[in-house]
């Protein structure tokens, strides 16, 4: 891939070289003026605005200095070539205007994006109270950075807090709903003694932002989460889970083991259906164990097949250096068992026993 755009971007200097030798080794009845205007306009979205006057500046001078060799340079025809790659010299000088124009602007886009990614999604600290942690966030569109899959770690007095989440809904809608998940989140881990308090805070967050703003969650109605405590001094995990994929724990040996988090509970925001009784399950957490939370684009993954991906399979057995490691192992294979199509987003907290 590396060749191919080296030899496209040497283009319009191959095609002016090509053009000169044209002219100058044919009689004057075989113009090269193609050659010199294809460079000059080829030129204007590779090159710098100098990289593309220059160009233009060396296709009217080569075509000039064939006409002057074959003593035609008044005649019409020869006029009419002059002017004609002069004038797509200069339409290239406005099309790489324009191009840098929508460069620079959707590179603000990005940036800002990428602000708000980092606002509404900060990277958590890599080291939170003896525990190793890494997060990824994979869009499936592309040049998107942030969408409805959501998490957070929040170091509390009552152990490290956890969520991870999907926003049922697309676009701001569901960045708005992120804000507000993660915002209540950050509250009241630090707040509520228990993770059942913290989830039914998640809750009354959630219904009252909606009943504020009339398209928050309103077409969809529901947001998945599973929240998890790590108490300081004890080698447990606790989970609360709403509608969500179940975390994984794999052990230092490549045992693995899913984490279902008590009774089916409805997902956030489904309250109006019927009251959820939260109920933290514990589960053992030793020492050099790693905790993965994932939302569905992980586990909805397909292949061509239509099979979906199976990360409890794929992971079994398997051991990690670390949490960074096993993120890093885990978005290589979903691509390859894409195909590199991801058709939903994908957030990945990773946390690991020290």
């Amino acid at each position: 891939m590396s060749v191919v755009r080296a030899l496209v971007r040497v283009l319009p200097v191959l095609l002016v070289i090509a053009g000169t030798c044209y002219d100058y080794f044919t009689p004057a009845g075989f113009p090269a003026a193609p050659l010199f205007t294809a460079a000059t306009l080829i030129a204007a979205p590779l090159y710098s605005l100098r990289g593309t006057v220059l160009t233009g500046v060396a296709a009217v001078g080569a075509l000039l200095f064939a006409h002057l060799r074959l003593g035609v340079a008044l005649r019409s025809d020869a006029v009419t070539e002059v002017v004609t790659v002069a004038t797509a010299a200069a339409l290239a000088v406005v099309v790489n205007v324009l191009v840098r124009r929508s460069d620079q602007q959707l590179a603000s886009v990005r940036e800002i994006a990428e602000l708000a990614q980092r606002a509404v999604l900060p990277e958590p600290q890599a080291r939170i109270d003896g525990l190793d942690v890494a997060a990824r966030y994979e869009a499936a569109q592309a040049d998107a950075f942030i969408g409805g899959d959501l998490y957070a770690v929040q170091d509390t007095p009552y152990g490290v807090r956890l969520v991870v989440g999907d926003v049922r809904g697309k676009g701001m809608t569901a960045v708005a709903a992120v804000a507000v998940v993660i915002g209540a989140f950050r509250e009241a881990a630090e707040q509520e003694s228990t993770l059942e308090a913290v989830a039914q805070r998640l809750e009354r967050a959630l219904k009252r932002e909606g009943a504020r703003r009339a398209n928050l969650d309103a077409v969809e109605g529901f947001t998945t989460a599973v929240l998890v405590e790590i108490p300081h001094d004890e080698e447990v995990v606790r989970v609360v889970n709403r509608g969500h994929p179940p975390p994984l724990l794999l052990h230092p040996d490549g045992t693995l083991l899913p984490l279902a988090g008590g009774p089916a509970a409805l997902p956030l925001g489904m309250s109006d259906l019927a009251v959820t009784a939260d109920r933290a399950v514990p589960a053992r957490f030793p020492r050099g164990a790693t905790l993965l939370l994932h939302t569905d684009g992980l586990s909805e993954a397909r292949n061509a097949r239509g099979e979906f991906y199976d990360p409890a399979a794929r992971l079994a057995g398997r051991i990690f250096a670390g949490p960074e490691a096993l993120l890093n192992a885990l978005a290589d294979d979903v691509r390859r068992h894409t195909g590199g199509a991801l058709t939903d987003d994908m957030a990945l907290l990773a946390v690991r026993r020290g």
